[in-house]
């Protein structure tokens, strides 16, 4: 007589050690992975050679978001602040109320830095997230994280692709580009809200072998303290660089009212300090998006630096589109990130996959492919792509059916 053998089920990563890695590199994208499938984590060495060695305001600022977002996350931090240790609790989105975080004025980073992470989190929520960002946020593009635009344009599309667009809405309350202290740091002064309703118990498989043919292009200028004048100018140059390759161009325009703040604001230990008011966000940017045939998004965009003319701003985004759209692939550089975690969450077993450029593969992309075998047990694999035109690869990520564990059954 013949016996069926029982399955054999994993221990789930909760219940394993937690996981030592060094250096402070992507440690947002370890953050969420580890919050994803609940495994602790214990990182050192962060920064210790530097002038300012340990955990950035940013970063402390992202820990305490991730606090509020979860139930029974436990951290401890060093007092030089090179060492951390997480345990991630259970999503639960603050139970479905409003939060409001406040990001501290030095902490030089752009707000998609921190939206792009409520956007990977938001599905695998308990309950919907309705999350206000205020404080020193920058709407604008910066030299390390694009604009809410682009966050809106390129995320929100991805999220979609992997089966979540419902309820979903990013909400610009007030514009604030980067301004500038004395000694060269960045800080802003805008205000943004992200809503999601749509939790997921399982991400859909996203299969995007080909890359498509670019059927129009939109964009959106912004200016904030400064003339009308200044994003017809910069839009006028965008069109004349991609109204070559494309006829179906539209270029939005968005002007608002500088932020007004007291003086000291921005740089640590005078705020508060000084009396007065001064005017902060002042400046401009365009953010272009091409959409192809098939779904796929591309981004190109930049703002305004000192001394700048509008024209010239204008043609670098555009040279910026064109460039990205040269890099090939089915999807643009920023939405891989967030695909390809999607993509790791989902069924498991199931193998998702997406063609990419050879340009588009960077450091940043093969650290996410690392921290998601580490983290995560995925298996990433590559291969070139049938008639590729300019060398394109097929990145097969393997499902790990780690999905939403809160999420209500019906």
């Amino acid at each position: 007589m013949t016996t069926k053998s029982q399955p054999v089920i994993a221990a789930p990563l909760s219940t394993q050690g937690p996981l030592k890695l060094t250096t402070p590199s992507l440690l947002r994208t370890r953050l969420l992975l580890a919050t994803l499938t609940g495994r602790a984590l214990h990182i050192t060495s962060i920064r210790p050679n530097s002038l300012t060695p340990g955990l950035t305001p940013a970063e402390i600022s992202l820990l305490r978001l991730l606090d509020t977002l979860t139930n029974g996350s436990h951290l401890e931090i060093s007092l030089t602040g090179t060492s951390l240790y997480y345990r991630p609790g259970l999503l639960t989105a603050n139970g479905g109320k409003p939060i409001t975080h406040t990001i501290p004025s030095d902490a030089e980073r752009g707000v998609t830095w921190y939206l792009e992470a409520l956007a990977i989190l938001a599905p695998f929520c308990k309950a919907k997230l309705d999350v206000t960002l205020k404080g020193g946020v920058i709407t604008a593009s910066t030299p390390l994280d694009y604009s809410v635009d682009t966050f809106r344009s390129v995320v929100l599309p991805a999220l979609a692709k992997a089966g979540i667009e419902r309820s979903t809405e990013l909400r610009v309350l007030r514009r604030s580009s980067a301004s500038k202290t004395k000694k060269g740091a960045l800080y802003g002064a805008g205000e943004v809200q992200f809503l999601c309703g749509h939790q997921v118990r399982i991400p859909k498989t996203v299969h995007l072998t080909t890359a498509g043919r670019i059927k129009r292009i939109r964009g959106v200028a912004y200016a904030t303290g400064l003339s009308g004048s200044v994003n017809a100018r910069t839009i006028e140059a965008a069109r004349g660089v991609v109204n070559r390759f494309v006829a179906d161009v539209y270029i939005y325009s968005d002007v608002g009212k500088a932020c007004i703040v007291k003086n000291g604001y921005g740089e640590p230990g005078k705020e508060g300090k000084m009396e007065g008011t001064k005017k902060c966000g002042v400046g401009y940017g365009i953010s272009l998006v091409a959409e192809t045939t098939l779904g796929g998004v591309f981004s190109g965009e930049a703002s305004g630096g000192e001394g700048e003319a509008a024209e010239d701003v204008g043609r670098r985004a555009a040279y910026a589109l064109l460039e990205e759209v040269g890099q090939s692939g089915a999807f643009g550089k920023i939405g891989l990130r967030v695909l390809m975690t999607m993509m790791a969450m989902g069924q498991e077993g199931d193998v998702g996959r997406i063609c990419v450029g050879r340009e588009q593969v960077d450091e940043e992309l093969v650290g996410l492919w690392r921290d998601l075998k580490a983290i995560c047990g995925g298996q990433v694999a590559i291969r070139d792509a049938e008639d590729a035109r300019n060398g394109e690869l097929i990145i097969g990520v393997v499902g790990r059916g780690v999905g939403n564990v809160g999420r209500k059954v019906a």
